[in-house]
């Protein structure tokens, strides 16, 4: 009997033993993976940079504002969006692989300082070829879009070409500080391969400022503010949305973009809600040749951030844009919707407004002057 209870008490503080080793190697592996969530939350706004905050028109009791026209989102009594996340009928993900392909090299008929080609490389990370100058569009090479390697939104695909793949940049813009715009892995590999500046609404510099970018490659502008690239001007115009990695928000300022060459010119919107102002902009810095819309991640929940395709239709004409070139889409899920309803939804909004319009597959580069026919590409893995 006493050998019996000796061996009984033997496996218990064994199991005790396993078990505390069990929940260490827990806790370990938990604080491996979140080894580098507080320096992806980024920097706050303190210093010069603070002050120069306070100045913008855009900011005031400590945060930054949106639009005076802009709308506010109205809550539905009654919805869980949190069940609908989890249990909707949504197809929320491609049936098949989405189709890739590496960018084929740039025509060389355009006429000489006319140069305009876009590469989307998936989501709103975009290569914008203009007049012989190149600009790089809120790229997010990561596996996922979030503080973290092991949890949050994962990708639909894979990025087309490496990061190291890019060829060398002119400039590297960025919309808004939200993760899926604004990648620290990203802006690290960057900083090592490129020596282009990052070009940035007011305060994100405060994030790169942490991760180790040099004074001398940020940019920061407010609205209507401008910065000069040889003969490119990139100026920071209005959008409709927030920003934030932690949990305060508004801390830093989003905006949308003008490319504006000698004689050719681009927008691309960044995240917003619909609102005015596309005309306004439409009229002191168009026509564009081309634009890049935000077509995903919509929902009756918040209509005040991210437009529906049919609003981005009417964007686009607002901004008195020629080729409309959607992005936003495909790559991650930020919404409850079906993966691909944003660009079949756009497709018949396109035709019904007689709006030109290019779907290209990621990695695909599209001259604006001569871009391929929509052919439904994504119905054949939807």
């Amino acid at each position: 009997m006493r050998d019996a209870a000796e061996r009984r008490e033997l496996e218990r503080s064994s199991g005790r033993r396993l078990g505390g080793m069990a929940g260490l190697a827990a806790l370990t592996g938990l604080a491996w993976a979140a080894r580098d969530v507080p320096l992806a939350l980024g920097g706050r706004l303190t210093g010069a940079r603070a002050e120069r905050a306070a100045r913008s028109p855009q900011f005031r009791d400590g945060t930054f504002h949106n639009p005076p026209d802009a709308r506010s989102a109205t809550a539905e009594p009654g919805r869980n969006l949190l069940w609908e996340l989890f249990f909707g009928k949504q197809k929320r993900r491609p049936s098949a692989p989405v189709p890739l392909l590496r960018p084929t090299a740039a025509p060389t008929d355009a006429e000489p300082g006319r140069e305009l080609n876009v590469i989307w490389y998936g989501h709103a990370s975009a290569l914008v070829e203009i007049e012989g100058r190149r600009v790089l569009l809120d790229p997010v090479w990561s596996e996922r879009c979030s503080p973290s390697a092991v949890v949050g939104p994962r990708r639909l695909h894979e990025p087309p070409v490496r990061l190291d793949e890019l060829p060398a940049l002119d400039a590297i813009l960025i919309s808004h500080d939200h993760y899926d715009h604004l990648d620290l892995p990203t802006v690290r590999a960057l900083l090592a391969g490129q020596d282009a500046p990052f070009v940035v609404p007011l305060g994100v510099g405060a994030h790169l400022d942490r991760w180790g970018v040099p004074a001398e490659r940020i940019v920061e502008l407010d609205w209507s503010e401008s910065h000069r690239v040889g003969d490119l001007t990139l100026t920071a115009t209005a959008a409709q949305h927030f920003s934030g990695r932690g949990l305060r928000r508004d801390g830093t300022l989003w905006s949308s973009w003008v490319i504006a060459g000698e004689q050719r010119r681009v927008f691309y919107t960044g995240d917003s809600g619909y609102f005015a102002g596309y005309a306004a902009i439409g009229a002191e810095h168009g026509p564009f040749d081309v634009t890049l819309m935000q077509i995903g991640a919509y929902d009756r929940a918040w209509p005040s951030i991210h437009m529906y395709p049919e609003e981005a239709v009417a964007a686009h004409l607002d901004l008195r844009g020629g080729l409309f070139i959607p992005v936003h889409w495909a790559t991650f899920n930020l919404a409850l919707h079906d993966w691909a309803e944003p660009v079949d939804r756009l497709w018949a909004e396109a035709k019904a407004r007689d709006v030109r319009l290019a779907v290209p597959r990621p990695g695909e580069r599209v001259p604006v002057d001569d871009p391929p026919p929509v052919d439904g590409w994504w119905q054949a893995v939807a």
